[in-house]
């Protein structure tokens, strides 16, 4: 009897604080929690600043002389050497040797590399026809390619605030199309077929960026460490270095043509282009392997009215009314999609703390009971 009252009384003061011992199964900051924060904010500053720089100089190139859309696509992705200084100073999880790539995903990372650089000739054509502020609003129709191809590919909801963000930055593109009457956006001494090329090819680079953010969040799936990511990048940014030299050696253009700034300047703007695509690939598979390629196309998009700003007092961009329409009903398109995903968190928070509160009434609910057992006894 006295060994069986004992043994009550051990389950009664186990169970006489549930909330606390609720409390205790949370997580507590690790070492490895501070560790992806890092990540993330440093996955943020070169996504930033590799996105906005690179495609200023991008066009400055085009703008003082430059014309080799090989040059202007190698320039996107030579600079993958880089990637070996993060595979170097990360921690690895196992003792496996650098570069010891799974043939599967090494394979995926060549022939996904070849799509990039395709990709990027996309956005050289682009950038080499249409002024900053004009092919960064239509590069911002990536998201509403990315909200749908998420949908099939990755299986992400599409609710109203979605398809409404889809709807705006779609009538965005469209009217940068139709504002032929206004002659304001060609470059000087373009031709109208030069411009809806460089328009046709943005949004298909714009379209195929979509397609490969989600794509690479599947790919990132079986990956094991942050090393690993940028193993995967640095493949895929050599097939895409490739693919740009072999082009270039079939046009075998000069590589300085008309170049207005001297030799030193040439080398100074292709040297920082390369570093800063280098940051912005960087960035892009930080944030999809440590969030999702959905928040990746929105960090993207967020940086819009900067893009459109820096064409605007750099390279004197014109801003007539169509082009200030555009920037409006693209923001709104961008802020409709986060009041969306605000009111979805704030949901789930709601529903987590519901959940929560039923597991500690399940407790305090058997906690009483034995202290009725107890009483009994």
């Amino acid at each position: 009897m006295a060994i069986h009252s004992q043994e009550q009384a051990d389950s009664t003061t186990d169970l006489l604080q549930p909330e606390e011992r609720y409390n205790n199964t949370l997580p507590s900051p690790t070492k490895d929690h501070h560790c992806r924060r890092f990540l993330e904010i440093l996955s943020y500053v070169c996504l930033f600043v590799g996105t906005v720089v690179a495609s200023v100089l991008s066009r400055f190139y085009f703008q003082h002389g430059g014309s080799n859309r090989w040059l202007a696509t190698l320039v996107q992705s030579a600079g993958f050497p880089l990637f070996l200084l993060p595979v170097f100073l990360s921690p690895s999880s196992t003792s496996r040797r650098c570069f010891n790539l799974p043939r599967h995903l090494f394979l995926l990372s060549l022939v996904l590399g070849i799509l990039l650089g395709v990709n990027n000739l996309l956005v050289s054509c682009g950038t080499s026809y249409l002024p900053v502020s004009t092919s960064s609003l239509l590069l911002s129709t990536q998201l509403a390619f990315t909200l749908v191809l998420s949908a099939v590919i990755v299986r992400i909801p599409l609710t109203f605030t979605n398809l409404n963000a889809v709807i705006l930055i779609t009538l965005s593109s469209l009217l940068l199309a139709f504002q032929k009457s206004s002659g304001g956006d060609k470059l000087p001494g373009e031709s109208w077929t030069q411009y809806y090329l460089g328009f046709a090819a943005t949004l298909g680079a714009a379209f195929m960026f979509a397609a490969y953010l989600p794509v690479m969040e599947i790919v990132y799936r079986g990956v094991d460490s942050f090393r690993m990511v940028m193993e995967v990048q640095f493949a895929m940014e050599a097939a895409a270095t490739a693919l740009s030299a072999t082009g270039m050696a079939m046009t075998r253009d000069d590589w300085k043509e008309n170049w207005d700034l001297g030799p030193t300047a040439y080398w100074i703007v292709l040297g920082a282009t390369v570093l800063s695509w280098q940051l912005c690939f960087m960035g892009t598979a930080g944030t999809i392997y440590l969030t999702s390629s959905l928040h990746s196309g929105i960090c993207m998009t967020a940086l819009l009215p900067i893009n459109v700003m820096a064409g605007v007092f750099i390279f004197g961009d014109d801003l007539g009314p169509e082009k200030i329409v555009a920037v409006v009903l693209c923001v709104w398109g961008f802020a409709s999609y986060l009041y969306g995903e605000s009111k979805k968190n704030e949901d789930d928070v709601i529903k987590g703390h519901a959940e929560n509160k039923g597991v500690v009434d399940s407790i305090e609910r058997k906690h009483g009971s034995v202290d009725a057992a107890v009483e009994n006894v």
